[in-house]
């Protein structure tokens, strides 16, 4: 009798599946041969796209800084500044060495991050300069924020080739034992002037050294560019890591008597911010003015640059055709993105590899939408998606956003379209979705927009789309 109920309860839970899934248009769902979703699928719904500026962003507590200076052919020139201060060793009353000190090298460090974009056979230059007015502790700079600097005394330079991937080989200064050689990560070693040293340190007197304020009060702080003349090609921006990673090494010999040992005095840095400026070319421009059509071609570019606004003024017509809005369940809806392929463009400025989706609420507050909520590992990041999908041989480069939720609340008028952007995002985050501007990333997206000609249809067969697949309830 146990297997004959089991038997009977099987056949009734078959014969009820079954049943319901007779007519799709009114029941649901049905499964496909191979366990996909079917039903109603439409591709043509009209995506409205602008590109906008991106907002400034608080630079005081990144990780990543970008430095670097690039000039794309398409949307025009980026330059990324950086700015430390420098800190006596520990950060407290520094003891003088006894003695005659003689300063052998001094280098500023700064170790790479991920994410270098541009040509990294590209010559560089660095500079270093003297900021004019030390950073104040605890202030929060944006970075369209301006500084001051000594311009007229290059305190350090050197030219070079971006590495951020190779690990070098340096000299450890150990006291009273041999220099020892040993390997470092991916870093920039930027030679400092010693006399730019010796005026602050060393020849500076016991009061000057006696508490950290009062020497930073003295040596304010560096400000770090890139030579815009003395870069070759397109150029390119690299990430760096900050601020523990970074530091002012001053190798020194101390002679005292007949004993001359050596040794290395670090002034850390602690504090640092970012300067981005842009100027962009005449068609990201003319792009920026226009505020009223939709675009046929828009543009992403990173270091808090330019984003895409979208919007879906004709979504609820969509489903005219099958009894209104009211009458459909999304079952799953997905906006693909589409880069233009541009020409006479170099193979290196490759697209963003990673895009994020967010919108408005009423305060024009930047909101997760529906589909990025409580996304607690990273198949579901994977899920909502954003990143940047190579072309195969059935299906163009793209990048794909879940927009389930989104739509079905949309037509539901659950939620008020108070403005949807697509922007740059880092890629380093990788178990939440990022919405909030940045300027960690350094690559640019040119995409082709949701532009829609005289007749009501869509310009190109890559603009910009809703693709969505529904269930007629009613």
């Amino acid at each position: 009798m146990k297997f004959f109920r089991i038997d009977l309860l099987t056949l009734l839970i078959s014969l009820f599946i079954l049943n319901s899934c007779k007519n799709q248009d009114t029941t649901g769902l049905t499964l496909g041969t191979k366990g996909t979703l079917s039903g109603s699928v439409t591709d043509t719904a009209t995506v409205f796209t602008n590109t906008v500026l991106d907002d400034s962003v608080s630079t005081t507590s990144i990780t990543k800084c970008p430095l670097g200076y690039i000039n794309d052919p398409i949307f025009g020139t980026s330059s990324s500044n950086l700015v430390t201060d420098l800190n006596l060793p520990g950060s407290t009353a520094y003891t003088l060495p006894v003695g005659t000190v003689f300063i052998d090298s001094a280098r500023l460090v700064l170790s790479y991050a991920d994410g270098f974009y541009g040509d990294s056979l590209a010559n560089y230059t660095i500079n270093v300069y003297q900021l004019s007015q030390r950073p104040a502790t605890g202030n929060n700079y944006f970075s369209n924020a301006k500084w001051s600097y000594n311009t007229g005394n290059v305190i350090g330079t050197t030219t070079f080739q971006p590495r951020p991937l190779d690990s070098i080989k340096i000299y450890r200064i150990i006291q009273g034992a041999p220099d020892t050689l040993y390997k470092v990560p991916p870093q920039i070693r930027i030679p400092i002037n010693p006399t730019f040293i010796s005026q602050y340190l060393f020849n500076a007197g016991s009061t000057a050294v006696s508490s950290n304020n009062i020497f930073k009060n003295n040596i304010k702080g560096l400000f770090i560019t890139l030579d815009p003349t003395k870069t070759t090609g397109v150029g390119g921006t690299m990430m760096i890591k900050a601020p523990g990673d970074s530091t002012l090494a001053v190798y020194i010999r101390a002679s005292n008597g007949s004993v001359i040992d050596t040794s290395v005095v670090y002034l850390d840095v602690t504090q640092h911010a970012s300067q981005v400026k842009h100027s962009f070319s005449q068609q990201v421009q003319t792009a920026l003015n226009n505020k009223t059509t939709s675009a046929n071609q828009v543009y992403l570019e990173g270091l808090s640059a330019t984003r895409v606004k979208v919007s879906f003024p004709y979504l609820q017509k969509l489903f005219t055709t099958v009894g209104g809005s009211g009458s459909v369940v999304i079952n799953r809806a997905e906006l693909v993105v589409s880069p233009v392929a541009g020409s006479n463009i170099p193979a290196y400025l490759v697209p963003l590899p990673k895009l994020t989706m967010y919108r408005y609420d009423i305060a024009h507050s930047r909101i997760d939408v529906e589909d990025a909520y409580d996304l607690a590992n990273a198949t579901s990041v994977a899920e909502f998606g954003g990143y940047y999908q190579l072309a195969t041989p059935h299906s163009p480069a793209a990048y794909h956003f879940l927009v389930t939720n989104y739509l079905q609340d949309l037509i539901s008028n659950q939620t008020i379209d108070y403005g949807t952007y697509i922007a740059p995002v880092d890629t380093t985050n990788t178990t939440s979705v990022d919405i909030g501007p940045t300027i960690s990333v350094g690559a640019r997206t040119t995409a082709v927009g949701g532009y829609i000609n005289s007749a009501g249809a869509a310009n190109s067969p890559y603009a910009m789309k809703l693709n969505v697949i529904y269930t007629k309830t009613k």
